[in-house]
């Protein structure tokens, strides 16, 4: 590598087997560090696949203002092109930067180079060889990507790689039908772990888990969670995991709604104690104005607890499934409705509870690494 990119190896450690290389594999990331739902997902789908047989690359345009690591003992590659964040580069840094990329994907067998966003479309999809097959992700919703500039360069650029690959079967198939797509895939996002026990439901306690900023509209979790509150006798809580800049205009929100004694900021939460938060909630709120397919619903479907989400995405269609209630886009009444519907019976919490969790199974992490090599198998005929 020139010094153009960092690159670290990753180690063989007492008693690990090495076992053989499969295909190449390249995930390509704006930014693959960054604590994000993308990165997330990369990370863990490499590890699978590098755990597998196949020598795995990831690859990160821009470096991470404030980067987060997602496995602790890697067996992938990892590189950063560009040492600046995101942001527009120069003529001669896009140049240096090409010359790494071709470097790199020059020094690898066939395989296949994963681009998980339409950026990384842009920038990529003339640099990559031949005997590299090309393949275009989108994590989103056809309907966020409907509202921004996404669908435009989908339509552009997609049709053109070997496989286009999105969230789920309904948005693989509106991108077929709306953005003209002929190569469309559903491989939806997995569940790294799998939880030995599910949530008894029996604490009465909502919660709500996600960054505090705008898209996610924590404030109609609580407007429905106060309406909700007032029309069961017994006391529940709202407890909201994660923090961000909308903190003190929704405090001041449950507070117009007189619920500020029942709505609890816990601020961001350990991955490794999100276990213990789920196994003490009785139902999931998601009230984002769009998602693509979100993991928090998975998350806590996998540990039997329901949830109601509006209805904003195929994602979050096929996350729900039937274990939870999906309501109209910002339809806060009807979210109220559903929530209290949960809230004042254990026996229908118990029912979708347990028709969450057996639906979940399907995102459990060796499920969705068999449909990433089906894919393979499927673009290599």
């Amino acid at each position: 590598m020139t010094a153009a990119a960092e690159s670290t190896r990753p180690a063989a450690g007492p008693g690990r087997a090495v076992r053989p290389p499969g295909a190449s594999l390249v995930f390509v990331c704006m930014d693959a560090d960054t604590l994000g739902g993308i990165q997330r997902v990369t990370h863990t789908v490499a590890q699978g696949l590098a755990e597998r047989g196949y020598g795995v690359q990831v690859v990160g345009l821009h470096r991470a203002v404030h980067p987060f690591r997602y496995v602790e003992r890697p067996l992938y590659h990892h590189h950063v092109i560009h040492r600046t964040p995101l942001g527009p580069l120069g003529r001669v840094a896009r140049w240096r930067g090409d010359r790494v990329l071709r470097g790199l994907f020059d020094e690898l067998p066939p395989g296949f180079v994963i681009m998980t966003s339409p950026g990384v479309v842009a920038r990529l999809a003339e640099l990559v060889p031949p005997r590299l097959r090309r393949i275009g992700q989108y994590h989103g919703s056809y309907e966020h990507a409907r509202g921004s500039w996404h669908l435009g360069s989908i339509r552009r650029q997609y049709g053109k790689l070997d496989q286009a690959v999105f969230l789920s079967e309904d948005d693989a198939w509106r991108f077929t039908e709306h953005a003209l797509l002929p190569n469309a895939y559903a491989i939806p996002n997995p569940l790294p772990t799998w939880p030995d026990a599910a949530s008894p439901l029996t604490g009465r306690r909502v919660l709500g888990v996600g960054r505090l900023e705008g898209v996610k509209r924590f404030d109609r979790l609580i407007s429905a969670f106060a309406a909700a509150s007032r029309a069961v006798p017994e006391r529940w809580e709202l407890h909201l995991i994660g923090d961000g800049a909308e903190r003190e205009r929704l405090a001041a929100h449950a507070a117009r709604h007189t619920v500020t004694d029942r709505v609890v900021f816990r601020g961001r939460v350990p991955a490794s104690e999100m276990g213990a938060e789920y196994l003490g909630a009785a139902v999931l709120g998601m009230s984002s104005e769009h998602e693509g397919l979100p993991l928090v619903l998975g998350e806590a479907a996998a540990h039997g607890v329901p949830s109601v989400s509006f209805d904003v995405s195929g994602g979050v269609r096929a996350a729900v499934g039937d274990g939870g209630v999906l309501v109209p886009p910002a339809d806060v009444p009807a979210f109220a409705e559903a929530l209290t519907a949960l809230m004042a019976s254990p026996d229908e919490r118990r029912r979708l509870g347990d028709a969450a969790r057996a639906h979940a199974w399907g995102f459990h992490l060796p499920h969705v690494l068999d449909r990433w090599e089906r894919l393979f198998s499927h673009v290599s005929r």
